[in-house]
């Protein structure tokens, strides 16, 4: 495990609600061992989001690890799964992807696909936060 490591998503059905009772969604970094994309996300942006006084009781943030075949998953429906297969069921070729679920899985914003310009990734991830936290709050 990587010093960057988020702690790894376990249940995504009751990692949604807890995201969605606080207001905000469940952030999932899709990742690899092998990326240094990755870990300059995480070290750069999600990690300092967690503590970020703004964001930290409005976000649950979890890491997939694309290449985790034997990492047991519950998906958002509480199917057993693994890692590696629900990042091929979302369809996630290229990581990092940075992904905003709500309570029902479906997606809340458009996701972050690759490490994108530093100077405007920080942004593209707050819009992206605020916009999955209205989208929690509507009926």
């Amino acid at each position: 495990m990587a010093a960057t490591d988020l702690p790894a998503a376990v249940d995504l059905r009751a990692e949604t609600a807890l995201a969605a009772k606080a207001g905000g969604p469940l952030i999932i970094i899709y990742s690899r061992q092998d990326c240094k994309y990755c870990e300059a996300v995480k070290r750069d942006y999600l990690k300092p989001l967690a503590t970020n006084l703004r964001f930290r009781d409005r976000v649950v943030i979890r890491q997939i690890n694309q290449d985790g075949d034997e990492q047991a998953l519950a998906d958002f429906k509480g199917a057993a799964t693994t890692h590696a297969r629900l990042a091929a069921a979302e369809k996630v070729k290229l990581v990092p992807v940075v992904a905003f679920y709500g309570p029902d899985g479906r997606q809340l914003a458009s996701p972050i696909v690759g490490a994108r310009l530093p100077d405007f990734y920080q942004s593209y991830l707050e819009d992206a936060v605020e916009q999955s936290a209205r989208a929690v709050k509507k009926p």
